[in-house]
């Protein structure tokens, strides 16, 4: 969500203004804008909608200048429209903002009451009048920002360009990530090391409260106390984000092809094949201390987490508590000594998960994390890193990242499990082996792409769609009621087969696609029970099973997709395929926008 690039350049810099915020756009957007400092004066580019719109000021409008800043904007504050989109400047600065500032209210009265005239609806503008008015007072730059900080309640990354000084630009981070990159007499901020990729590996990322003044001599940056401190300069490894989508149509498809690729990547991590081992990336954790875990995320991850639980509780026997992120504070959870906080996030920086750790820290609670992005906000701040290694995800409906996940934590519970002395050593083997199967049933599953496409159609046409799973099924069922309502915009809802009679049933008729996952397996029976259940009223039936599932189950469907039998430990790895397909044609059958639908943003940097 909402993306930040600035370049404190030797020429000019609009045009790779553009293109970083290009690499920007995985992370979902409604509008966009550049503003540069050029003969004295700020001057500012600004479009609704995609980049290509910007592009086309810019082709009509060149902007001059060396030094500037850039902003993809998903709306909080405010209709996505050109007014509201950043940059947001006075005749002194421009910034750019990612967050949320919750006091802005009372500050924008504040001003108006001066005299201060607003030009958009957005909490950003606020800080713009307020940095103003301390250089209009006589402040350099440097002091007016320092003052204005203290104001500041919620959530931000803001960059600030200054019309007299146009060889400086200001940053600072407080609950949102920003950082400083190196180059060859050039200097950038950025939200991710993602965004200066192509600029520079050479990075410094600032920690919470930090604050950073660029200038053409220097980089200073500030503490949360306004005391000068040094920041490591780290190597980042992220690689440009200008990735084609090879031969695939959308970015979402390419990952969902990847993922035999980037799960085998992800469990060499944590398999030690040849000697039947699960293996945790460090040595210095003592997961049999564990008592109670509590996972802890937000939408996919959540879902991650839901499986996880299941495994955790079946094979340590360790209770576990689950919780989305956004509720998880306000609920005062009972946080035991000797408890296990585990955080799930694509990009470690996610607005209310990041709160949530830190609201289990000071619960006394060890905190591990499983994340995609190993230099984040949660990486750092976790005891325990367990990272994924699915690459950069640029589709805003997470695929990829989802099944690396799923691996990690099945490794993870094995681990807890042997920890615990719930495990012996050829159970182990077994479930070393059951993992490094995983890879190639993945890519056994992508072969019914072409089948999956065949029958989307039959779904497209729906205003409403079910689906129905058990054990861990039921969060399969639920990721892929998610799927479909982000890319295709139909209504859809998971719940677990038996409750189905419990109420949902009432909403089976002819015209409400029903999508039962049902590996065959020790639940299966009771699954296709409840399916019959809704075929004895009418519904419209999708079986999503094995061979020997669909031969058992099938005649009475409107469709089967058959998935190839595996182990019910990988099974939610692989019946992620088909519900992430379906979801996908039944987009393109609808004609949406796949890799960046609307509304949503990529990583949510706001709670």
């Amino acid at each position: 969500m909402c993306g930040i690039i600035g370049i404190l350049g030797q020429s000019d810099v609009a045009g790779r203004l553009l293109e970083g915020l290009r690499r920007l756009e995985y992370r979902g957007y409604d509008s966009a804008g550049i503003a540069t400092d050029h003969d004295g004066l700020i001057d500012r580019r600004r479009a609704a909608g995609k980049l290509d719109n910007l592009a086309k000021v810019l082709a009509d409008q060149p902007l001059p200048g060396t030094t500037g800043i850039a902003h993809t904007r998903w709306a909080t504050h405010g209709a996505p429209t050109e007014d509201n989109a950043h940059p947001h400047a006075t005749d002194h600065v421009a910034l750019v903002h990612n967050g949320i500032i919750e006091n802005f209210k009372p500050l924008r009265e504040e001003l108006q009451a001066r005299g201060r005239v607003f030009n958009s609806q957005t909490d950003t503008e606020v800080v713009a009048h307020l940095v103003s008015e301390q250089v209009e007072q006589g402040a350099d730059p440097v002091a007016a920002v320092r003052g204005v900080l203290k104001r500041l309640h919620g959530a931000f990354a803001l960059a600030i360009l200054f019309r007299e000084f146009p060889d400086m630009l200001i940053g600072a981070r407080l609950g949102s990530p920003l950082v400083v990159g190196y180059g060859d007499g050039e200097t950038y901020l950025g939200s991710d090391a993602l965004a200066l990729a192509p600029l520079t590996q050479r990075i410094c990322y600032l920690e919470e409260g930090d604050w950073v003044v660029i200038t053409r001599e220097s980089t200073t940056i500030y503490d949360r106390d306004d005391q000068p401190v040094e920041r490591p300069i780290v190597i980042s490894g992220a690689i440009d984000l200008a990735i084609s989508k090879g031969n695939h149509r959308h970015f979402m498809l390419k990952e969902i092809y990847e993922q035999p690729v980037v799960v085998a990547q992800t469990l060499r991590a944590y398999l030690r094949r040849l000697d039947g081992e699960v293996a945790l990336p460090t040595e210095n954790f003592d997961l049999a201390a564990v008592k109670r875990v509590t996972i802890v995320a937000c939408g996919t991850s959540y879902y991650a987490g839901l499986v996880a639980k299941y495994w955790f509780e079946q094979f340590a026997r360790v209770p576990v508590d689950i919780d989305f992120a956004s509720e998880f504070r306000y609920r005062e959870p009972v946080l035991e000594p000797g408890g296990l906080a585990l955080f799930i996030s694509q990009s470690g920086e996610t607005a209310d998960t990041l709160a949530a750790l830190r609201h289990a820290r000071l619960g006394g609670q060890t905190i591990a994390v499983v994340v995609n992005v190993p230099t984040s906000t949660m990486a750092r701040e976790a005891d325990l890193l367990l990272s994924t290694h699915a690459g950069p995800e640029i589709g805003v409906a997470s695929t990829k990242a989802f099944t690396c996940q799923l691996a990690v934590l099945a490794a993870f519970a094995a681990n807890l499990a042997r920890a615990k002395g719930r495990l012996t050593r050829d159970e182990e083997r077994r479930i070393v082996r059951h993992l490094s199967e995983a890879p190639a049933a993945l890519a056994a599953a992508l072969a019914y792409d072409e089948a999956i496409e065949a029958m989307a159609p039959l779904v497209a046409v729906a205003r409403d769609v079910l689906y129905l799973g058990r054990g861990v099924d039921y969060p399969l069922a639920l990721e892929g009621a998610l799927k479909l309502k982000e890319i295709s915009y139909i209504h859809a809802e998971a719940y677990a087969a038996g409750e189905m009679k419990h109420g949902p049933i009432a909403l089976i008729d002819d015209s409400v696609p029903v999508i039962v996952i049902a590996p065959s397996g020790p639940l299966f029976d009771k699954t296709v029970s409840n399916m019959q259940e809704v075929q004895a009223r009418g519904g419209r039936v999708i079986l999503i099973s094995d061979y020997d599932g669909i031969q058992a189950a099938g005649d009475d469907c409107l469709a089967t997709i058959t998935m190839p039998k595996v182990h019910p430990l990988i099974a939610p790895l692989v019946y992620a395929v088909p519900v992430q397909l379906l979801a996908y044609h039944v987009a393109v059958a609808k004609g949406t926008d796949v890799d960046q639908p609307r509304n949503l943003a990529k990583s949510v940097t706001v709670e």
